[in-house]
């Protein structure tokens, strides 16, 4: 099979190529200078540069790829979760191309491709699912924060998400709260390497809670009131690395211990981690660690493959056309709050 994936939840414009489980290409169009001025994804420009930059975009990964248009079997895109706008304009274009190739065409779960993007290793990247094996799952972005078990491919149940802010959203706006520029994440990465986590005591909300729920907008609030009270810390670089690295800490130490007490629970022996915050180094670090301490496997999605994009979609959709899945109706429409629980053979923990 040849599959076409597209990708325009948000602020990414990508196209990529997929053939027996290998990634031909895999091109990315970042919108993130367009957005920096507004200090966050604005949904009209993500929207009007999607419309820009899909064609070429496509183009190139074809190209790249060294195939036709008419070389190609299969057709995917995101359907959900996402901006309304931005998903629409990736997810009919991939319908348009697929009723004129006439090819089978699949909706495809922004959440779950991320899911199972720890099995795409290598360089070229390829599928390793000969080797999936059951996993408690960590999807932790901008605007989700997932725990997932995965008892088998295709297989999964929501365990616990975030009551509130998402633990990227966090990290964006305690940077922003700090001054450092947009995308705050990785600015904060950056500066907490050079840090004392231990310098500034912040809240780890829900962390010696049982469940497997989230909840951030109250460290977001503490660092709020903190910088308020003590506005001394933002004149002092060195104090400032100390706060971003305290901050960054409180998220992880509950992102990690949420994760290993549900593994622990659930008897599994692997850990994986996927979405934009996997790429935080902090956290890519304590879960490596703390997998190690447990004698957990650990699989974390490739960097290239933790921010969005198609190759993770169109990955996905191979597995789903190989097991015969029925194809995504022309009439389908996108849906913009899709919950993971109600993917393929998803569904939600019991309460």
């Amino acid at each position: 099979m040849k599959i076409l994936g597209f990708e325009s939840s948000c602020d990414e414009t990508s196209v990529a190529v997929v053939a027996d489980g290998l990634v031909l290409s895999s091109v990315v169009a970042s919108q993130i200078k367009l957005h920096a001025e507004y200090g966050g994804v604005v949904p009209e420009l993500a929207t009007r540069e999607h419309l820009r930059n899909l064609l070429p975009v496509a183009q190139s990964a074809l190209h790249e790829a060294g195939l036709r248009p008419t070389d190609i079997t299969g057709v995917a895109a995101t359907r959900g979760p996402g901006l309304p706008s931005a998903l629409m304009v990736g997810f009919r274009a991939a319908q348009s191309f697929a009723w004129v190739l006439n090819q089978p065409f699949l909706g495809i779960h922004h959440h779950e491709a991320h899911l199972y993007s720890p099995w795409i290793g290598g360089q070229p990247p390829r599928a390793e699912f000969d080797h999936f094996e059951p996993a408690i799952s960590l999807i932790v972005s901008g605007g989700h924060t997932l725990l997932v078990h995965v008892p088998s491919e295709a297989e999964h149940v929501v365990l616990g998400s975030t009551y509130d802010d998402a633990a990227g959203e966090c990290f964006d706006k305690a940077a922003k709260l700090v001054g450092l520029p947009y995308p705050g994440g990785p600015e904060m990465d950056r500066l907490a390497a050079q840090g004392n986590p231990s310098a500034y005591a912040f809240p780890r909300p829900l962390i010696n809670e049982p469940n497997d729920d989230f909840s951030f907008s109250g460290l977001k609030t503490a660092v709020r009131y903190f910088l308020r009270d003590h506005p001394e810390v933002l004149e002092d670089g060195q104090k400032v690395r100390d706060m971003c690295a305290s901050v960054q800490q409180a998220i992880v130490d509950v992102l990690v211990t949420k994760t290993l007490r549900a593994a622990a629970r659930l008897r599994v022996g692997c850990v994986s981690g996927s979405g934009g915050v996997t790429c935080n180094r902090g956290l890519r670090g304590a879960l490596s660690l703390a997998c190690r301490r447990q004698g957990l496997r650990l699989r974390l999605a490739d960097p290239s493959l933790c921010t969005d994009n198609a190759a993770m979609i169109a990955i996905l959709a191979e597995r789903k056309f190989l097991r015969a899945e029925p194809s995504t109706p022309w009439s389908a429409d996108i849906l913009p709050g899709w919950p993971l629980a109600n993917s393929g053979s998803g569904t939600a923990s019991p309460a």
